[in-house]
Order: structure tokens, then sequence, then C-alpha cells
């Protein structure tokens, strides 16, 4: 079994960057979910409240990130830290330190996504002082934190496992789906459609690193945008065949990839191509 892609998405909800080879850290790659858009009380916006986030791409330069837009000239924040207003940022019930990126951006969000029920937007990023931990009753005796991500520093996704959901939903008559609509960060190749379900460990097969898979992802409705255009072609698929599917017997919902936390490796390097083996 091998990774066969390899994905950061540097601004939670917004484009994703491809990638030959990361850094890992205890919070993720390198630069993931580094980056959120809030509304005015510092509440995460995301695609479940604007499909058309999809459409901003983003790039990581040796100095900038930088945001584009089909409708509006590039924006480009400086990655060294700067002295920013602090303020408090919520993602679902947690309550995050990040640091505001300022009028430029706010005002480069509003224009080319609107704003959410009169609420303007802003870009703030985590503060790499603060610590979010996982929720602890998932885990097996490690300690874990993430940045802005919705719960868990890995999502880790089997190309097998989107195979068997293209052949279901090809049954329906519908169209395949890519692997974007389900952002992980890693993608494996080689390995039964979802038996990642099944695994507690995944390594490295020379030993840098290894992943604990903590928790089966539960998905919603960012999975029915297409990442392209943003826009919503079919309201409720994948989501209805994943849940005939069944994929996690025992959990009501749909289901698809595992949420993962870094057991060893920080610092090291993973490439596409790497071989990996189940650990126990």
């Amino acid at each position: 079994m091998k990774i066969s892609k390899l994905n950061v998405y540097p601004v939670k909800s917004l484009g994703g960057i491809s990638l030959q080879q990361a850094t890992l850290g205890v919070r993720g790659l390198a630069y993931d979910r580094h980056w959120m858009v809030v509304d005015q009380v510092g509440r995460f916006v995301t695609q479940r409240q604007l499909p058309g986030m999809a459409r901003v791409s983003v790039r990581l330069e040796s100095d900038w990130l930088v945001l584009e837009h089909p409708e509006a000239e590039p924006l480009a924040i400086e990655l060294a830290s700067r002295d920013r207003p602090r303020l408090t940022a919520y993602v679902w019930d947690d309550a995050c330190q990040a640091l505001d990126e300022g009028a430029e951006a706010s005002d480069w969000l509003t224009a080319v996504l609107g704003d959410l029920r009169g609420s303007s937007l802003r870009l703030v990023r985590f503060d790499e002082e603060h610590r979010r931990p996982v929720e602890s009753r998932y885990l097996q005796g490690e300690e874990a934190h993430t940045a802005f991500a919705d719960g868990y520093p890995f999502l880790i996704a089997s190309q097998a496992s989107l195979d068997a959901l293209n052949r279901n939903l090809a049954q329906k008559g519908l169209a395949p789906l890519p692997m974007n609509r389900f952002r992980p960060n890693i993608v494996l190749e080689g390995a039964p459609d979802f038996a990642e379900d099944g695994w507690r460990e995944l390594a490295a097969q020379d030993g840098r690193y290894r992943f604990g898979l903590r928790k089966p992802c539960q998905r919603c409705k960012i999975t029915t945008v297409d990442q392209a255009s943003g826009t919503i072609d079919i309201p409720g698929e994948p989501l209805q065949t994943l849940i005939q599917m069944k994929t996690q017997p025992l959990r009501p919902g749909a289901y698809f990839g595992q949420n993962a936390t870094l057991l060893g490796g920080a610092g090291e390097r993973v490439s596409v191509g790497d071989e990996l083996q189940v650990g126990q």
C-alpha cells in the first residue's frame, strides 16, 4: 500500500493544494488549516454556508499565502508571523486564539464571497502559541492537538473506497465523484475498499512516522459541493448513497475516511509514493 496523493488546505474550506511531499507536524501537514474565514463574531465560516468558497484557489509561495478568485485581483498574505490583533475564533464548540489578518483581507473575502447574513468576513491565522486538543475520548493513550481542522490533524482516505462509492453512484445513474469532494490530506492506494475503517495504526514501511486512526469521519453538506464550480448540482449526494452503503453499520449517518493523529515522526517528510503498512 502506498500514498497516491497528498493535499494541504491552508485556509479552511477554500481550495486545496496538491503536493508531492510535505512536512509532518503534530497539528497536521505544514500550513494545513492554518487560516480560517470567520464572521464578525469570530465564528468559523465554511462551504456549508457559502459553497462559493470552493472557487477561491490557494497558493503557497516562499514568503506568501496567495488567494485567487476569477473575479478579483489576487490577495497576498505574508507567511511570516506579524504583530496582529488577537481575537477568539470559534470552530464548533472550541474557542481558539487567532490573529486577525486585517482589513484588506476582510474586504477581499467579503467582495468575492458576499456577506454572511449581513456579517462581513475576516481572515484569521491560528495562534501557534495556542493549543487546541483533540477530543480525548477517541485517543488511545497519545496526546493530540490540531489547528482549524474540524477536529483532527489528519484525514486519511482510500482510493478503493472512493471507487466503491462511485460504483454505487453509477447504479443510480450518477456521475463519478473526484476525491476532492472529501478534502483528505492523505490518499492511499493498494488497500481493499473501506479496509481503513478497521485499522488502528498506519506507519511508513521504514518506520519514520506513524499515524493513529482514531475516528471515522462523518460527512456533511460540503461533499455535495462541486469543488471546481462551488455549486451543488445534486443535493443530498453522495451523502444518501454513503448512508445506504452502511460503511459504519453501528453509526447512523454518512461516513468516509478516517480522522487520524500523529503517533511519531514530527518533522519528517511524507511523500507521494511512500510505502505504508498497517500497525497493531
